[in-house]
């Protein structure tokens, strides 16, 4: 048989270059389960199956255009460059063409310019060349997108506590019947839905908060790094979810959940922290990080149960390899799920030390490197200041050395919501580190209080540097305009008054010398 005898005629038909309009020399062919894509020239015409599943349905033609003006309409929020028009392939004597003015459709597809798949963010990560500024350009992305999608409105159902539980009490309906007899598994299974109800009832109250408070949205439903794409230096987001609305209006937490576990099973758990450091940071929305490990464990489960229908379909082929791969992928799902669940233990580390000397720099180094520092959410004070009064990170608030967001009054005020935000973070099974100048040591026994009533670890990160080095970097990075902080050379001769060196007892808590760094 050859190669494309069991594809569609229309299919066979449409892989001849003649059936483009435009130069195409040659026309390649992909295929996903649910869709055909045809390379031809500079684009790309993905055409949906035919085909009806649980989840979507793709059964007619009318429910197929009106499923790639979906994909059109949805996919333009955030690459408008790429998708550009829902084009007809009618049937002519001369076979199917595209676009004919007067000819009768006989199929849709959705065109698209094409890029260079190996700026695919998963082709990237296997060539180990996937960055921490990429993963800071695609929180950007995300966030922005996140910031103008539709919000679900508050009589939906979509992002309803038991909506959200439905399709996650599904997986492991559907896997104990896929799976294999294989007892240890079946164990693993149920511990894990265990876990996932009993963090529903935790968690039922946010999610119910969360809808009431607009969180819920038109979110991209599908986003893991073979849908995000380096074009031109800048990540970009493609192929949303568009053929199921539940799976596609979430809260936005499960978005940025589905990147996180999908860089975690990339082996890139460095990358993965830094993620959720980068979103939540853009977005303020640290409220979210108690649904990550809870989003996180259903993404990892549907992967499993996807793993399972694949071991279920070869079942009947007599090829014990795939039937070994299939079981060894649904294990690690399983194992992904299991390290998102299990408790670890929580540490709540803050910085001290002067303007410039060091504090953002070598948490930055320290949250990208990950290793001890994985499943750690840092909150900078130069940030949240300024969110606290309705300023961008790198807004100029105007304020003077003493006066404005940085009075007494002001700076009391930052340190109070430092405190209040680090607290649910650190009951969410997060490790928080504080990155502030905590000059006085009433502040740090505070944050240290706050850590012994969470049953959490200590610490202090104590860079340090020499004071013309100090006033150094303040001017370069005054000169760049690029940072949040907005310390000038008055406000570190400020500081030198008014430090409070660490004491003995604090040199001896845990202090990082930031040589290891």
């Amino acid at each position: 048989m050859a190669p494309h005898d069991n594809l569609p005629l229309l299919i066979q038909a449409l892989l001849a270059p003649s059936a483009f309009p435009g130069a195409a020399d040659k026309v390649e062919l992909l295929q996903t389960h649910i869709s055909w894509v045809l390379l031809a020239g500079d684009f790309a015409y993905k055409i949906k199956k035919p085909i009806k599943l649980p989840f979507l349905d793709f059964s007619t033609l009318a429910l197929r255009k009106r499923y790639c003006e979906d994909e059109l309409r949805l996919n333009r929020r955030h690459a408008p460059d790429i998708y550009l028009d829902v084009v007809a392939i009618c049937d002519t004597p001369q076979g199917p063409r595209f676009d004919i003015a007067d000819g009768t459709p006989v199929e849709y597809a959705v065109k698209m310019r094409r890029f260079d798949e190996a700026g695919r963010l998963d082709h990237l990560c296997a060539r180990g060349v996937l960055t921490a500024a990429h993963v800071s350009d695609l929180a950007g992305a995300v966030t922005d997108f996140h910031a103008e999608a539709a919000v679900a409105s508050a009589n939906s159902h979509f992002g309803a506590p038991q909506q959200v539980l439905a399709p996650m009490l599904d997986n492991f309906h559907d896997l104990a019947e896929l799976m294999v007899p294989d007892a240890d598994m079946r164990r693993r299974l149920q511990a894990l839905r265990s876990w996932t109800e009993q963090q529903f009832e935790l968690l039922t109250p946010v999610l119910q908060a969360r809808k009431a408070g607009g969180m819920v949205r038109e979110c991209h439903g599908d986003l893991h790094l073979a849908n995000m794409v380096l074009i031109d230096g800048r990540v970009r987001l493609f192929d949303c979810l568009e053929f199921n609305e539940d799976l596609r209006w979430t809260d936005i937490a499960g978005d940025v959940a589905f990147a996180y576990v999908d860089l975690l099973e990339h082996d890139q758990a460095a990358l993965a922290n830094w993620f959720v450091n980068e979103a939540l940071a853009r977005s303020g929305d640290y409220a979210s990080a108690g649904l990550l490990r809870f989003y996180g464990v259903y993404r990892a489960m549907v992967r499993a149960k996807v793993a399972a229908i694949r071991a279920s379909q070869t079942g009947d082929t007599d090829d014990d390899d795939d039937d070994d791969d299939s079981a060894e992928a649904i294990r690690q799902c399983l194992s992904h799920a299991e390290r998102l669940a299990a408790p670890v233990p929580v540490r709540l580390v803050i910085t001290h030390g002067l303007a410039g000397c060091g504090k953002t720099f070598v948490s930055t180094r320290l949250l990208q490197q990950g290793g001890a520092w994985q499943r750690t959410l840092r909150l900078r004070s130069d940030v949240e200041r300024k969110r606290l009064y309705g300023l961008a990170p790198t807004q100029r608030s105007g304020s003077t050395t003493g006066d404005g967001i940085y009075s007494a009054d002001a700076h009391t005020r930052t340190y109070a919501h430092l405190l209040a935000m680090a607290q649910p973070l650190l009951r969410a099974g997060w490790s928080v580190l504080v990155d502030a100048a905590f000059l006085k040591r009433a502040q740090r026994d505070t944050f240290h209080a706050l850590a012994t009533h969470c049953g959490a670890g200590f610490g202090i990160l104590a860079p340090q540097a020499d004071t013309d080095i100090l006033r150094q970097r303040i001017q370069a990075r005054q000169a760049l305009g690029s940072d949040a902080s907005e310390a000038t050379l008055d406000v570190l001769e400020q500081q030198l008054r008014w430090i409070e060196p660490l004491d003995d007892d604090e040199e001896k808590t845990w202090v990082m010398d930031p040589a290891l760094a």
